[in-house]
């Protein structure tokens, strides 16, 4: 572990004190790097959530759309709102249009009974805003009913209700924030008041209400001067959602490693949460903050497929498309009393271990748990009202089911898109599907931590030796991750492929620029050399790219004939990790591939 990481972030006058791990302490712990996101919960010290943004959000984005299908035997269209799949949009998600004689009040099951041909045509532009990310063969599903969350209300556009949150069970506090929302409701909107409102003045509620009509205001005004297919209004980034709709009374405070993020969430609590601003500290340690606060190492159990228990116990979580399988087994655990007692200690510690684990990895739809099987009718009814209880400390809703003779718990989490474990990982190009592995992109974070922990190493320069796909990664679109990663690292980095290293492996060493440029770049400008012409591994990028015999990386301006074959390419641009390169033409070759 580094002790020095020196020019990495700059000193503010805040800075974070040693974590504490008493009773009941939430923290939130934030890890920001020019190429991603990372914020952590911490309850107890112990890590209960993870979250993860690498590129901009789509739920909860709102879309001027293109009617492309409808389908009158699904009562459901397909929209183009300019995604790589068009999106689904069910009969009941659209909202009932007053021109047509619907009320919006229509329930539910009214609202089924509507004939989707009668509603929409194809060619016809709405705006719809995305209710669930797209999954696996699946686009995004979206919904005509706009919501617009703010930190103590949903303002809901052509609308006409108000509601108030279930989590808040004071009837009186109900009554009392019911009236309040009747006072304050902005005519033709819906309000439902969340459940942080409960104690909240009024002044505090309108306020929330105002900041909200002018976001509506804006959005309206974007989507006419927009063609569909387009993005009207984006939602907002993963920090600021966390401190919208996490960062409450119950947090005892955030800490956040980057000073530039650190002053623009102080700017947000000051108009959102003045009187948690206090709670917000900036991290300034030597250490990479995730290193410090224990999460880097808790993180390495998020892809397990086996996950141990401290009684020696074990869960096996098997994570497919339609539903997700958690099955327990008692491994090493002997127990000291009776078979009865070892099997209901070991079901009790695995509920705990499960209701963590589907915060953490953030799964969705149907879950299934395999209990080992209890006897005792006593027993399993004390496994599921330990396991219900903890539930409503899950902010996503769910609905669970009574234990079965066979020790097996149906329930259902919200899933809004990808859990965790998809965002991070990709399906494994070996097994095709049957497992997984990290992703290219994972992995070259990997590397530039590691790089990171080595900064108080000798010498001006890494040398980094990685998988192909792992390299492209690193050095990014035209370069520009590896020479941002120089300029704030200030050392040298050469990167090379190793064609005979699996996908997660990689090797760093720390020497000289000197020393590294006289063994590795015996390359000079319009000099002609061979390689063997591939595509690049992002698929989304429809470049050439060529490798030398030693591993170095060159990108090639046209090519596609070759891929597959060795060429001749002059250098024309070189820098230390990659080089751009014309190919010499002297004909296609036989039996050349695209």
């Amino acid at each position: 572990m580094p002790t020095n990481i020196k020019g990495r972030r700059r000193r503010s006058p805040k800075t974070a004190s040693t974590p504490t791990h008493g009773a009941n302490v939430t923290e939130i712990v934030v890890d920001v790097s020019n190429r991603e996101t990372r914020i952590a919960l911490l309850e107890d010290g112990k890590l209960m959530e993870y979250r993860v943004e690498r590129e901009e959000r789509v739920v909860g984005s709102i879309y001027k759309g293109i009617v492309q299908n409808v389908l009158p035997g699904m009562d459901a269209a397909f929209v183009d709102i300019g995604l790589e799949r068009n999106a689904f949009l069910y009969v009941a998600d659209i909202l009932p249009d007053e021109n047509d004689g619907s009320p919006a009040s229509l329930k539910r099951s009214e609202l089924r009974r509507r004939k989707i041909k009668d509603l929409l045509k194809p060619g016809q532009q709405l705006m719809v805003q995305v209710i669930k990310g797209a999954h696996g063969t699946k686009g995004a599903r979206v919904s005509t009913r706009i919501a617009l969350p703010g930190r103590y209300v949903v303002l809901m556009p052509e609308a006409n209700h108000v509601g108030v949150s279930r989590k808040i069970e004071d009837r009186s506090e109900r009554e009392r924030l019911r009236r309040v929302g009747d006072r304050i409701i902005p005519e033709g909107f819906g309000l439902i008041l969340r459940t942080d409102c409960e104690g909240r003045t009024e002044q505090e509620l309108h306020a929330d209400v105002q900041y909200l009509v002018q976001l509506w205001a804006q959005v309206l005004n974007g989507a006419k001067r927009m063609r569909a297919p387009a993005c009207v209004h984006r939602d907002q980034t993963l920090l600021f959602r966390t401190l919208r709709d996490m960062f409450g009374d119950e947090i005892k405070r955030m800490v956040i490693d980057d000073p530039d993020e650190y002053e623009k969430v102080n700017l947000v609590a000051s108009a959102v949460a003045p009187n948690l601003k206090d709670k917000i500290e900036l991290y300034d340690g030597e250490v990479p903050i995730f290193d410090y606060f224990n999460v880097e190492r808790e993180l390495a159990r998020l892809l397990q497929h086996k996950v141990h228990l401290k009684s020696g116990a074990y869960l096996v979580v098997d994570e497919m498309e339609a539903l997700t399988a958690i099955d327990i087994n008692t491994g090493k655990l002997v127990g000291n009393t009776s078979l009865n007692e070892t099997i209901l200690r070991a079901n009790m510690e695995a509920a705990e271990e499960v209701l963590r684990q589907l915060r953490l990895r953030d799964m969705g739809g149907i879950v299934v748990v395999d209990f080992i099987d209890m006897e005792g009718a006593e027993d399993r009814k004390k496994v599921i009202n330990y396991f219900t209880d903890g539930l409503d400390r899950d902010r996503a809703r769910t609905r669970v089911g009574k234990i079965s003779s066979l020790g097996l718990v149906e329930l259902t989490r919200k899933r809004t898109g990808e859990s965790v474990t998809e965002t991070i990982s990709d399906t494994c190009p070996m097994c095709l599907g049957r497992g997984r592995i990290s992703s290219k992109d994972t992995v070259s974070l990997w590397i530039e931590r590691d790089l990171w922990r080595k900064i108080g190493d000798q010498g001006n320069a890494f040398f980094v030796e990685c998988h192909p796909s792992v390299v492209e990664a690193i050095i990014g679109a035209d370069g520009e991750n590896v020479e941002e990663l120089e300029h704030e690292m200030r050392r040298g980095i050469f990167i090379r492929a190793n064609f005979d290293m699996e996908y997660e492996e990689y090797d760093i060493r720390s020497g000289t620029i000197e020393e590294f440029e006289h063994a590795y770049m015996s390359y000079r400008r319009a000099q002609v050399l061979e390689v063997n012409v591939r595509r690049s591994s992002f698929e989304n990028l429809n470049k050439i790219v060529g490798w030398t015999d030693s591993g170095y990386y060159v990108e090639l301006l046209d090519g596609s004939q070759y891929v597959g074959h060795r060429a001749k390419v002059c250098l024309q641009d070189i820098r230390r990790s990659y080089a751009v390169a014309d190919l010499i033409l002297p004909g296609v070759p036989t039996g050349a591939r695209a």
